[in-house]
């Protein structure tokens, strides 16, 4: 019973050069789906222009208006189709009879080791290829060798779920090889033997860094817009609570300025915070502006009506709002390190395309990376996904500079926040 399994992703290419692609989702429901997907939408590089969700609880049907950003960027548009449909619930009766079944086990990490020649761009670069393969950087440690040399140890996991085959292990090899060209050295691609790594701590992070990174207080940028210039309203979020449009739903009235991946950070957290959404709608943007209705409940099915629990849901929205990552440039001794941290799912997933973005800024700058590394560091309020790296004096900018300090830290949140 239920639809054809080829019906329950549907994508309907623009006509028109710059008309968007219509997504079309229609499959059973389950928890953070709509997250999930969007997840997915994100990784490839996808802008949501607009969007509608709708959802009985037992039955979802999504359409999501999507371009490539940037607008050259070329979309295996059947690969994503595949991807959208395995993080689908099975659309078969069994899926009724067995809600309640445990989750699939996460993926296998899987250790790839590139030794190259060092030249400026190079980490990127090799970020770009693995993006290209739908091969997602769960930890990296960067390490640069006195004689212009670089080891790249990557910890990564398979969009497609092929590395378990010497075929694809060996493409993904000699994909890089070829690209890197007379830079490579050796390549490497091994299951990993110390998947706990991937879960480590972030060492000896100083004390002032982290409180600049993981606070939690929100900036004047979170008072209401009635009481603020027209300047700041760009920087503002605001979001409305009505409890007497609907008799069975909440409704959410966000609107917030308009930067990648903030349809993501509102399903995300609405998903850790167990809301449902029952019906949704994402209305393009206005002057960069993004609106979003959310009629929305608890997962026993009623309103969200108590007053503590309303206020927290709105603060955790505006916080992922107005800070979704936080970017801060330290010295240590002679070291410069450029941090960034952004929030970790619940269910232990990181942001997309954040390596690939910080990298592609440093490049931009001409700014050498001499080591890098991901690992996760708790708060008492969440986890975070910690990126560090351990940047090279240039020309252009020294790195004792308060003023080169901050365009770094302004173009490296400009490429993650900016389209």
């Amino acid at each position: 019973m239920g639809i054809a399994w080829d019906d329950v992703v549907l994508i309907e290419h623009a006509v028109k050069s710059g008309d968007p692609t219509v997504i079309t989702i229609n499959c059973p429901d389950k928890t953070g789906l709509g997250c999930d997907l969007c997840r997915i939408v994100l990784e490839f590089g996808l802008y949501v222009t607009r969007g509608d969700f709708a959802t009985d609880g037992k039955w979802c049907y999504i359409v999501l208006w999507v371009v490539p950003r940037p607008s050259l960027l070329k979309v295996d548009w059947g690969s994503l189709k595949n991807r959208l449909m395995s993080t689908c619930p099975s659309c078969m009766i069994s899926f009724y009879l067995n809600q309640q079944s445990t989750a699939s086990a996460p993926p296998s990490v899987y250790l790839l080791k590139v030794f190259c020649l060092d030249r400026k761009g190079l980490l990127h670069d090799v970020t770009k290829i693995l993006c290209e393969l739908e091969l997602t950087i769960q930890r990296v440690k960067v390490m640069t060798t006195p004689d212009d040399k670089v080891l790249d140890l990557f910890f990564i996991t398979d969009g497609m779920d092929l590395l378990h085959t010497k075929q694809r292990r060996d493409e993904t090899c000699e994909h890089l090889s070829d690209v890197l060209g007379e830079y490579c050295i050796s390549c490497e691609l091994q299951l990993s033997e110390t998947e706990c790594e991937v879960q480590q701590g972030c060492p000896s992070l100083p004390q002032e860094v982290a409180e600049e990174l993981f606070s939690c207080e929100l900036s004047k940028e979170a008072v209401p817009m009635s009481s603020a210039s027209d300047t700041a309203k760009l920087k503002k979020a605001t979001i409305t609570v009505d409890n007497l449009l609907s008799p069975a739903h909440t409704l959410l009235q966000i609107q917030c300025v308009d930067q990648k991946g903030i349809i993501y950070d509102i399903l995300r957290t609405s998903k850790d915070c167990d809301v449902q959404i029952a019906f949704g709608r994402i209305q393009s943007t206005a002057k960069g502006y993004r609106t979003i209705d959310l009629f929305i409940q608890r997962t026993d099915g009623k309103k969200i009506i108590d007053d503590e629990n309303i206020k927290y849901l709105c603060s955790r929205l505006k916080e992922e709002m107005l800070h979704p990552l936080r970017v801060t440039v330290a010295s240590r001794g002679p070291d410069t390190e450029l941090l960034v941290a952004n929030p970790v799912e619940l269910s232990g997933k990181g942001r997309p395309r954040v390596f690939y973005d910080v990298t592609f800024a440093l490049k931009k700058l001409g700014i050498c990376i001499f080591s890098a590394e991901i690992a996760r560091h708790s708060t008492a309020e969440r986890q975070w996904e910690v990126y560090r790296f351990r940047l090279d004096e240039s020309p252009e900018y020294p790195l004792a500079s308060r003023r080169a300090q901050t365009e770094i830290v302004d173009r490296v949140k400009k490429t993650l926040m900016g389209w």
